[in-house]
C-alpha cells in the first residue's frame, strides 16, 4: 500500500487527531458528493425545487465549509506537534547515543535530517487532511455514479483502473530519482559546511577557491538540481497520462456508451457533471503525492537516523563516589583496553588503540604525551567513555563499567577538548553556583575585565582561541567533577597563562583531591606530574612515575 508507513506514522502521532482529521475530511466529501447530486437533480427538475430544497442547498454547503474550516486548524496544530515532537525526539536520540555511531552517521546527514526531512514530514502532514477530503470527494461521487447506473459505473471503473495502473508506474519509477536528490543535497551540505569552517583557507588560496566553488560546489548543485528535474519530469509525466485518461473517459461516455448502453439523459448529464466535478479533487490528489513521496522518504531517513543512534533509555545510576583520597585504591583501572576504528565495519582498522592497562588514583596528576598520530585523542575519548571499549574492562572506583552505567561514568568527568566547543551559557549550572564561583574563576583566569556572567550567561564569546579556552576552563572548574581532562589546553595559551595552569591550576586541583589527566607537549612541566605515560601508535611505550624513579619501558 502506497504511504503505508508514512500513515503509520500518523497515526501513531496521535491517534485520536487522526481519526477526527479522517471523519471530519471524510464528512466534507460527502458534503461535496451531496451538493453536486443536489445540482444535477435540480438542473434536470427545475420546476420541482421547492424552499426545502433551497435550505437543503445552504446546508449542505454551510457544512462542508465549516468542515473544511475545522479540518484547517486541526491540521496546524497536529503538524506543528508533530515537528516539534520530531525535532526534540532526534535531538534527545544524538545526545544520548555513543560518539561513534553520531560520527560515522555524519555531520553533515544529521544535519539534513533535522531541517529538511523534519521540515518535509511536516508538508507532507499538511496535505493529509486535503488528501482524506479529497479522497471522499471522489468516493461520494462514485457512489453517486453507481447509483445513476450501474453498467457505465462498471465501464468507468474499468477505464480508471488502465489509468491507474499507468500512472502508479510512472510514479513509482520517481521515488529512487526523490531518493537520490536527498543524497545528493547532503552532499551540498557537506560542502556548505567546508565553506564555513574552511573560509580563511579558500580566502588565502584563489586556485584552491576557484576549484571548491566551480567544481565541488558546483558539481553537487547541479547533481541536486539534475536529480529534482528529473523527478519533476516524471511526475508532470505521471499527472500528463492522468489528464489523458480522464479526457479519454469523459470521449468514451459521451460518445461510445449510449450506442452500447442504454442511457437516460439525466444519467449522462450527471456522469459528466461528476466527472467534471470529480477532476479538481483529483488534481489534488496527484499534486500531493510528489509531496507524499518527499514526506515518507523523509520519514525513512528520520527512522533510519533513530534506529543506528537509539539506544534505549537509560537508567543512570546515581551512584556518588565518596571517601576517594589520595593514595588510597585507584579510581579509574583500566586492563587490557583496546578501541579500533573501522572494525564495526567488519574491515580491517586503520588505527588500534591499546591493549593498555593502568591504574589512575586521586590527587595525581598523570601528563599523557606523544606525537601527532599517536592516539591521544583516541585515549581520552575511550577514557572520558565517549568511544566503548572493543575489549578489556574499565572501572571505576571499584565498579565495572558496562552500557548499562557508562552515563554514569561520565557525569564523574570534567573535559576540555582540544576541538572544544563553547557554549554561550553555563548549561547544567545552578544559578547560585554561578553566581557565587564564576567570578572567582574569572579572576583566576585574568578574564574579568574582558567577561562577566549573568544570569548563567557569558557576555561575550567574541574572544581569541586562548581566551575561550580560558572560559571553557572555568566552565570545567564549576562542574567540580572528580576527574579532569585537559586535551592540549595550553598548546593557545601565553607563556604566563602556561605557567598558571601548570603550577597553580594543576596542583589546586590536586590538592582538592581530583585525578587530573593533562594531554600535552610541554616536557618542561613533567616533573610536577605524578605519571608520564608516552603513546606511540596506539601503544604505550613508556610509563614513568614521577618522583620514584620507576620506569617500565
Amino acid at each position: 500500500m502506497p504511504f503505508r508507513r508514512f500513515l503509520r506514522f500518523v497515526v501513531q502521532r496521535s491517534r485520536s487527531m487522526a481519526w477526527l482529521m479522517v471523519c471530519v475530511g471524510v464528512l466534507s466529501g460527502l458534503l461535496s458528493a451531496g451538493v453536486l447530486a443536489l445540482i444535477n437533480h435540480v438542473l434536470h427538475h427545475s420546476s420541482e425545487y421547492s424552499f426545502l430544497v433551497i435550505l437543503g442547498f445552504v446546508v449542505l454547503v454551510s457544512g462542508k465549509l465549516l468542515s473544511n474550516l475545522w479540518s484547517q486548524l486541526l491540521l496546524v496544530r497536529f503538524s506543528q506537534d508533530t515537528i516539534l515532537e520530531l525535532s526534540l525526539s532526534l535531538c534527545a536520540k544524538i545526545v544520548r547515543a555513543p560518539l561513534r555511531r553520531s560520527e560515522q552517521r555524519g555531520a553533515a546527514n544529521i544535519f539534513v535530517t533535522l531541517t529538511d526531512d523534519v521540515s518535509w514530514v511536516t508538508w507532507a502532514i499538511q496535505c493529509f487532511p486535503q488528501l482524506i477530503m479529497n479522497a471522499a470527494v471522489v468516493l461520494g461521487c462514485g457512489l453517486y455514479l453507481a447509483w445513476l447506473s450501474w453498467a457505465t459505473f462498471l465501464g468507468v471503473v474499468g477505464v480508471t483502473v488502465l489509468g491507474a495502473l499507468g500512472y502508479q508506474w510512472l510514479h513509482t519509477s520517481a521515488v529512487s530519482v526523490i531518493y537520490a536528490a536527498r543524497e545528493a543535497r547532503a552532499e551540498l551540505f557537506r560542502h556548505f559546511r567546508s565553506l564555513t569552517d574552511g573560509l580563511k583557507e579558500l580566502l588565502m588560496h584563489r586556485a584552491r577557491r576557484q576549484e571548491f566553488v566551480n567544481q565541488e560546489v558546483r558539481g553537487a548543485a547541479e547533481s541536486y538540481r539534475r536529480t529534482n528535474l528529473e523527478a519533476t519530469r516524471r511526475h508532470a509525466l505521471a499527472e500528463a497520462w492522468t489528464q489523458v485518461s480522464f479526457y479519454s473517459l469523459i470521449g468514451f461516455i459521451v460518445f461510445l456508451f449510449p450506442s452500447m448502453v442504454t442511457v437516460s439523459s439525466e444519467a449522462l448529464t450527471g456522469y459528466v457533471v461528476a466527472i467534471l466535478y470529480m477532476m479538481g479533487p483529483i488534481w489534488s490528489i496527484i499534486g500531493a503525492v510528489p509531496t507524499l513521496e518527499r514526506g515518507q522518504v523523509a520519514l525513512e531517513n528520520i527512522e533510519r537516523l533513530g534506529v543506528s543512534l537509539d539506544i534505549g533509555h537509560e537508567e543512570v545510576q546515581t551512584l556518588e563516589l565518596a571517601g576517594l583520597e589520595a593514595g588510597t585504591s585507584p579510581i579509574v583501572k583500566w586492563n587490557d583496553v583496546m578501541f579500533s576504528y573501522g572494525e564495526e565495519k567488519g574491515v580491517e582498522a586503520p588505527f588500534t588503540l591499546g591493549p593498555i592497562s593502568l591504574e589512575l588514583h586521586p590527587g595525581e596528576l598523570v601528563f599523557v604525551i606523544g606525537g601527532n598520530g599517536s592516539g591521544k585523542s583516541t585515549f581520552v575519548k575511550v577514557l572520558a567513555g565517549l568511544y566503548q571499549p572493543l575489549q578489556g574492562d574499565v572501572t571505576l572506583a571499584g565498579t565495572m563499567i558496562t552500557d548499562a552505567n557508562r552515563e554514569w561514568y561520565r557525569e564523574h568527568f570534567s573535559v576540555v577538548f582540544s576541538d572544544f566547543h563553547l557554549f554561550n551559557k553555563l548549561l547544567g549550572q545552578s544559578d547560585s553556583q554561578a553566581e557565587r564561583f564564576a567570578s572567582q574563576y574569572l579572576r583566576l583566569l585574568h578574564m574579568d575585565q574582558k567577561v562577566s556572567v549573568h544570569e548563567r550567561a557569558f557576555s561575550t564569546l567574541d574572544l581569541s582561541q586562548g581566551q575561550r579556552k580560558r572560559l571553557a576552563l572555568v566552565t570545567a572548574y564549576l562542574e567540580d567533577r572528580p576527574i579532569y581532562v585537559f586535551d592540549e589546553w595550553a598548546a593557545d595559551q601565553d607563556p604566563q597563562y602556561k605557567e598558571i595552569f601548570y603550577k597553580t591550576l594543576l596542583p589546586d586541583l590536586r590538592e582538592r583531591g581530583k585525578l587530573v589527566i593533562v594531554i600535552t607537549h610541554d616536557d618542561r612541566y613533567f616533573h610536577l606530574g605524578n605519571q608520564v605515560i608516552k603513546l606511540e601508535d596506539g601503544k604505550v611505550v613508556e610509563y614513568l612515575k614521577a618522583g620514584v624513579g620507576d620506569r617500565r619501558l
